[in-house]
């Protein structure tokens, strides 16, 4: 990650199990709605290990991590 970089977050809430995991570890970065599906609070926000963790033990893989800047994919990673 380098400094001052800016991530676009997403949760694709088809996907979205609710676990709750990418609040536990990012809790200023995500949060669960009524139905218990995860949202990031705000779609644009700086690089940080936590969201990056957040979006690594999402058991169903919904949560996409893209640079601001140019909208490349970074999480997850291409297969």
């Amino acid at each position: 990650m380098s400094a001052g970089a800016r991530w676009r977050v997403s949760v694709d809430r088809s996907l979205c199990v609710g676990s709750g995991q990418c609040a536990a570890a990012a809790p200023d970065a995500f949060r669960l709605d009524a139905a218990r599906q995860s949202h990031p609070v705000t779609e644009e926000t700086a690089a940080r290990a936590e969201v990056w963790e957040a979006a690594e033990n999402c058991p169903a893989e919904a949560v996409t991590i893209r640079l601001h800047a140019t909208g490349e994919v970074l999480f997850p990673p291409p297969e």
